[in-house]
């Protein structure tokens, strides 16, 4: 079920990757991604790094996934750094490749951006990043009519932004630009997710919300994982589970891998426009949420 169904109401699968920076975590994630490919995801996203950490690697892998794979692949691009130039060039080579989908986000400054310089160049909101894509799309230059525009969505919250009023300020800013539908943040209670579905059609957000699920599998990664969220909440009962587990890292998988299922099995109850699942360029937890939801791939979930 490709990304575009999304907006015929068909819901979508997909798996997030990250460029890989030596060769071994090159052999490691083109390994999960053939593993991966069997499970038929709708589409898969690629993150992109701040002040130029990652940005080639990203469009190398984007390339690399639409031209050699059967996936359909999602770059991430963001604000930081970046001028009008820079944006339409990239632009321009992914719709060369016949890439359908773009995820436009502000973006993370880097800690080791130069402070005498300032990372917001053209582009300091992605509702301006969002504007920028659909004047490229007007331009008429892309084999399928143009991107598909996906932005990100913050069910506990948006740590930089100061109340709920400014942040679904900041999101209708997005929609009004031409966003088509939007990927939240990692959550682990499905509450935060409902109650950020409603206040956005309340607001007369009407686009389809994939919601993001990264499965615990490790304490380490547990404590990464709130890093790199911005604070992400967990819930008392998974604490006391992973509590329950010590420090036998087979038990913290598992807790993990569990509670990922059981918010996929909830979502998908209660008409979730996607599932994306944050992969972490391992296919073992996906591979055993499709299992435990007793499916073999993605287009027996799609209904």
């Amino acid at each position: 079920m490709p990304i575009r169904s999304l907006l015929q109401g068909k819901r979508t699968l997909s798996f997030e990757f990250f460029p890989p920076r030596t060769p071994q975590a090159a052999e490691e994630l083109y390994a999960s991604i053939s593993q991966l490919q069997e499970l038929k995801p709708s589409f898969v996203s690629v993150t992109y790094g701040a002040g130029g950490g990652t940005r080639e690697l990203t469009h190398d892998l984007v390339v690399k996934l639409r031209t050699a794979t059967q996936l359909d692949p999602m770059p991430h691009l963001t604000c930081v750094g970046h001028t009008r130039s820079e944006i339409d060039d990239i632009l321009q080579r992914y719709a060369q490749a016949n890439i359908s989908a773009i995820l436009a986000l502000r973006g993370d400054v880097p800690p080791n951006f130069p402070s005498d310089q300032s990372p917001w160049k053209d582009f300091q909101y992605a509702s301006d990043l969002v504007g920028a894509i659909k004047r490229f799309n007007e331009k008429g230059n892309h084999p399928q009519g143009g991107f598909l525009i996906g932005v990100a969505g913050f069910p506990e919250g948006h740590p930089q932004t100061p109340n709920r009023m400014v942040e679904l300020e900041r999101m209708k800013a997005k929609l009004d630009a031409g966003a088509d539908f939007i990927v939240t943040q990692l959550f682990f209670d499905n509450r935060d997710f409902y109650d950020y579905r409603s206040r956005l059609e309340m607001l007369g957000g009407r686009v389809p919300i994939v919601a993001g699920i990264m499965p615990i599998t490790s304490a380490t990664g547990m404590r990464r994982m709130a890093e790199l969220a911005l604070g992400a909440r967990y819930p008392a009962p998974l604490l006391r589970a992973l509590a329950r587990a010590g420090d036998d890292a087979e038990s913290i998988r598992r807790v993990g891998v569990h509670w990922a299922t059981e918010q996929c099995r909830d979502l998908l109850e209660h008409n979730v426009a996607g599932l994306h699942l944050y992969t972490l360029n391992r296919s073992t937890a996906t591979r055993e949420i499709y299992a435990n939801l007793g499916v073999k791939d993605s287009e027996q979930l799609v209904w």
